[in-house]
This record gives C-alpha cells, structure tokens and sequence, in this order.
C-alpha cells in the first residue's frame, strides 16, 4: 500500500477550543509522495522500518493497537520516503491507510467500528487521509468535505534540515497573538473556502490567490532554514507564493504544469541541507497493493518489534 504526503493550501488557525485544541479550516491535496506499507502473515505480530529510527511509538503500531490488532500474526514493513516533521503528514497518512486496510477486510475485522473515532484519535490529520482526495478539513480535523479529483497540477517541495514540532508552532502562534488583537474571521470571508471553491474549478489563479498559511509568519521567524527555503523558491520564480506546509518546514510552489515545476527546479538554489522533490497532485486512488511494497522483498534493515 502507498500512503501518500500532503501540502495545505490553506491553513487557517482559529480559537482555541476547551481541551486545549484549536479549531482550523484547511484545504489539504495529496501528493504522489508516498511511504511503502506492506502487511503479510506471520507467527506473531512484528514491525519493520526504514529508517530504524523511526520504529519507536510509530503511528503504523498505534493504529495497530487502536483497532486490536496489536498481537495479530501479521509482519508488517514500512519505508518511509515522505520526509518526517515536515509538515507533510507522513505518519497520519501511515496510519490511516491501517485503517483503510482494515474497512476492506484486509485483517479480518468483524463488525461495524466507529473509524471516523479511531482516526481522530490517532491524530488530526488522520481523517483527512481517509477521504482519499482534495478537502475542505474543518473543526480540528474531524469534519472532511472532499472536494473532487484533484487537478493535474505539480508542486516543488524544498524540505530543509530542520524539525518543526508541531505544538510549539501552536504555542508560538497563540503567544504572538496575545500580544497583538486579532479580530474573529466569519466563516464567510474564509480565504480556505475561497480556495476551495477555486480547486475545485480547477482554476489554477484563483487558488494563488487564496493560499495563505498561519503558521508562515512565526515558523519563518524562529527557523531561519524554513526563510531561506521560502526564499529560494521565491527567487527561482515561484508563482505566486511560495508556501508553508503544516506547520513546516516543507515549503512549495504551485504549478499547472509537470514542465514549469521542472523549469523551476532546475533553476533552484536550495540552501544548504535542504531536498528538493517535484511531484504531481494525486490524481487518484492512492491506497493501492503494492508489489514494491510487499515484504518479501523488501530491504529493511531494522529489527522487528515483538
């Protein structure tokens, strides 16, 4: 199975709500930026990873565990190939294409679950990646209108050498407005739904227009590896904006056409440490079998957690 990246097109950070969570409205696309999950049977329940840093408390593992299957006869191997705290959603799209394993049977599950439940509790980005397509993500992360196919568009990430935890992005972001007022935004004037409308007419203008990321101010002031990746997709010709994935420190650019993605990558200068990927939207199914994924040939290196 592949389990395919994400970029946010938008990414609108609201109130904070009781529990400690914010409230946000996202139009999330996937990416044809995938890890490799491959499950086949086994005496007892084992896990692999590539990287083998990776393996510890992995959200392949937690889904494992949530849905009851945490001592199944099952080997179960991972290769990571979406770069990991970047604002990609690597390790939420890890675990929702469990649970997608899971509702067509693979593991032999019987009975009705609540799966929506199982996702949100595995992580907020988790149901966006069952919808298996473009969508307007709301509340925090549990409301998921899919938007249709997506677009044949590319983008080009810049992904430096550096790890944005999530929480203390929120954090930073939540201190900078206390110290300055920040009106309410009606749902009405959302630039998300704007840019939702645009995608969903494919109407490449008319989400430059819209894209705006929360984040981008303050991750950009405190990494200044996620500046200079801003900066060098800007300076390379950028349509646009170049953008803030997440809460980073992936950054894009936006693109109608594989060519010009390719033209732009070719005249980038990524700063030191940083990968560059270019990559279409998911046009797609993405949680497909795999031959390239299957165990049996894999080259995993790590040891198997028992």
């Amino acid at each position: 199975m592949l389990a395919p990246a994400k970029v946010n097109l938008t990414l609108e950070i609201l109130a904070r709500r009781a529990g400690g969570y914010h409230a946000l409205r996202s139009v999330m696309v996937p990416l044809a930026l995938a890890d490799e999950i491959a499950f086949a049977p086994s005496e007892r329940f084992t896990f692999a990873c590539e990287p083998p840093s990776l393996a510890p408390d992995n959200l392949v593992v937690r889904a494992f565990e949530r849905i009851g299957l945490a001592d199944a006869p099952l080997a179960v191997a991972l290769r990571k190939r979406i770069p990991t705290g970047a604002g990609l959603g690597g390790g939420s799209s890890d675990a929702a294409s469990v649970l997608r394993a899971a509702m067509r049977g693979d593991f032999g599950i019987a009975g009705m679950r609540d799966w929506l439940g199982d996702a949100r509790a595995l992580g907020s980005d988790v149901p966006f990646f069952l919808a298996d397509a473009p969508a307007l993500v709301e509340g925090t992360g549990e409301r998921v209108t899919a938007l249709g196919a997506a677009p044949p568009w590319w983008v080009v990430l810049l992904v430096p050498d550096v790890h944005v935890a999530t929480g203390d992005a929120y954090a930073a972001l939540a201190a900078a407005r206390e110290r300055t007022s920040t009106p309410a935004r009606a749902r009405s004037d959302s630039a998300t739904l704007r840019c939702g409308e645009a995608l969903q007419r494919a109407n490449y203008a008319g989400v430059l227009e819209t894209m705006t990321n929360d984040f981008e101010p303050i991750v950009r002031e405190r990494y200044p590896a996620v500046d200079a990746a801003l900066r060098a997709l800007h300076d390379a010709g950028a349509p646009g904006r170049a953008m803030l994935s997440g809460s980073g420190g992936a950054c894009f650019a936006l693109f109608e056409t594989e060519r010009a993605a390719r033209e732009l990558a070719t005249n980038l200068r990524a700063p030191s440490g940083a990968v560059a990927h270019v990559v279409p939207f998911a046009t797609s199914g993405t949680w497909v079998d795999s031959a390239a994924a299957n165990p049996s040939r894999s080259s995993l290196r790590c040891g198997p957690r028992r």
